[in-house]
This record gives structure tokens, sequence and C-alpha cells, in this order.
């Protein structure tokens, strides 16, 4: 049997990409082991200083990375080349993957590369390939589980349900009032059109007073409300399997991508002077290949016809088992 090494570090946007693919690697095939790591400050140098070492590793990281080493190495971040590298030094038979862009240096001895379609920088070479979105850990099972868990509890909630599902800054940039402003204002345009209720999360990002002005719009309509701080248990899974269409920020290629595998109408808010390019060239993808819609530009229901189920998670799974 095959086995694959998957180097998680400590960032949730990364291991849930990698725990995604894993999700459909085929266990009778491939025996999955996960590596988590935790490093040292030394792991901020750039990827060239760092090299094909084990260098911003913690001693007890250390120790985790030795024989006998792996068929196949998933690195899931820029932290974790370095490493992956390493092993293929030590082990060159060992085939390497890695998840997103980290520009050049190394890039020949990884075997595949999967980085988004969005990425501004495109390096054509044979072993990367671009993909739309990203992967992520929500697949029909989890969603499935997700509704036999929640649904009891919304069940009062009168029908269509809503999902706001909201980020907030990214990049130095705020998640300013006004943005929060017309986020409120689009989603009650929204609730006075078509009815029903809302299932409302915010995140770390969104910020005290954004949150408090969008409340201040939407609390008059139906809803459960899961804000941040909040010490309950999360329901976001709950929030996508029970739902009968989303709205979600377009800062986060995660939280976005998540929200297409539920195959739901999906509206993307965008705002003013916000997103940064590379998040705009991504949500305007998913609007021209009718993944999602403009928040603000549709107000209506989406009838649209839906294109194939977006899941990179899987075409990236099938990708590593050719090897």
């Amino acid at each position: 049997m095959k086995s694959i090494w998957i180097l998680l570090d400590n960032r949730a946007g990364s291991r849930h990409q990698a725990e995604g693919i894993a999700n459909y690697l085929n266990p009778s095939n491939i025996n999955v082991i996960y590596k988590e790591l935790e490093y040292t400050k030394l792991a901020g140098l750039p990827n060239f200083i760092r090299g094909k070492t084990l260098l911003g590793l913690t001693h007890q990281s250390k120790t985790e990375i030795s024989v006998p080493y792996p068929d196949i190495v998933l690195s899931s971040t820029r932290r974790t080349a370095p490493i992956a590298r390493y092993i293929k030094k030590q082990h060159p038979n060992t085939k390497l993957v890695q998840l997103g862009h980290i520009g050049r240096t190394g890039l020949k001895e990884f075997d595949l590369v999967f980085t988004p379609e969005h990425d501004k920088n495109k390096i054509q070479t044979p072993n990367i390939h671009y993909t739309i979105g990203c992967p992520h850990f929500v697949t029909k099972e989890k969603l499935h589980e997700a509704y036999q868990e929640w649904s009891p509890l919304f069940a009062n909630l009168p029908h269509p349900i809503t999902a706001l599902i909201i980020g907030g800054a990214i990049k130095k940039k705020p998640f300013s009032i006004e943005n929060a402003e017309a986020l409120a204002k689009a989603v009650a345009n929204l609730k006075e059109q078509e009815g029903g209720s809302l299932l409302i999360t915010t995140s770390r990002r969104t910020g005290a007073e954004a949150e408090k002005k969008i409340m201040s719009y939407l609390e008059k309509y139906p809803h459960y409300a899961y804000l941040w701080g909040s010490k309950d248990k999360n329901p976001y899974l709950g929030f996508l399997a029970c739902a009968d269409n989303l709205v979600v920020t377009g800062d986060s290629v995660s939280m976005c991508s998540e929200a297409t595998a539920t195959e739901k109408d999906l509206r993307i808010f965008i705002g003013t002077n916000w997103l940064t390019p590379k998040h705009l060239r991504f949500v305007r993808s998913l609007f021209e290949s009718g993944y999602a819609f403009d928040l603000e530009q549709t107000m209506h229901t989406t009838n649209a016809i839906k294109p194939p189920l977006l899941n990179t998670a899987k075409e990236i799974a099938e990708t590593i088992s050719k090897l």
C-alpha cells in the first residue's frame, strides 16, 4: 500500500484544504498519515533561505520527520514546502505535491502544484495545475450529518432560510461601517422580496461596530445568530446544511468555496474599496462560471442552470492518486 504524509501547520484554512483532499483519497490504496508541525520564529524566513531543511520546526516536530519516508508528501502551505523538499532530499523516490503558489524556489522538485486560477502571477510549467477556488472539507456526508444535528434547532424558522456568513477585514483593509451597512441593506432587500428567515454568523475579522450595524438592520427578521465570541457550539456546517440559499462575503476564498459545495443559490457580497484584486478575480471567476451571483446586482431568486458541482478537493485527490 502506498503512503502519503500530509504536512499540517496551525492555520485552519490550510488544514481544512488538506483534510478535504484526504477525504477523497481511497483508504484501501493509500495510507494517509498526518504530520502535525509546530514552528519557531525562523519559519518566517523566506523559503530560499530555509531551502531543503527542517529550519523553522520545533525540536519535537523535527523528530516526526524521520524514516520510513512515504511514497507521497502533501505540503499544505508555503511554510511546509521546505520540509517536503527536505524529505525528497533524504528519499528521492518520494513524490511531492504542493497546495498554493510557492514562487520559483524549489518549484521543479514538486511533481504536482495546485494553485488557484485567480493567482495573478501565473507560471506555466507542466507540474502546475490551476483550479477554480480551493479544496475544502465540506462534503455531502458532512452536510447530511450536520442537517440531522441542527435542523431541529431551526425547525421553527420560516422558509426560505438564508444563511448569512460574514468575514471581515483583510490585508490591512478593514471591513468598514459603510460596507457593513451596504451588506445589511442588500440582505434586508432580499428578505423583503422572498420572505423567510436568516441564519447569521460573524467572525473575528468582522469587528464589533460592523457587527452591531448589520444586526441593527436584520434583527427584525426571524433569525438565529451565532456571533463572534459565542461560547456555544459552532453551527457553521449546520447553517450550510439547513439553509435554502446563502449569502457570503467575498473576503474568504475558503468560505466561498465551501458554500459552493451545498449546490444551493449562492450570492456573494463584494462591497466597495475592500476586496483585494486577488479576491475580486476569484469572486468574478465564480460569477462567470455560474457558481455564484453578485448579491447587490441579483436580488431575485436565481434559477439559472447550475454548472457541475465545484469539487476541487476531489479533483486534486484523483490527480494525486495517479501518482
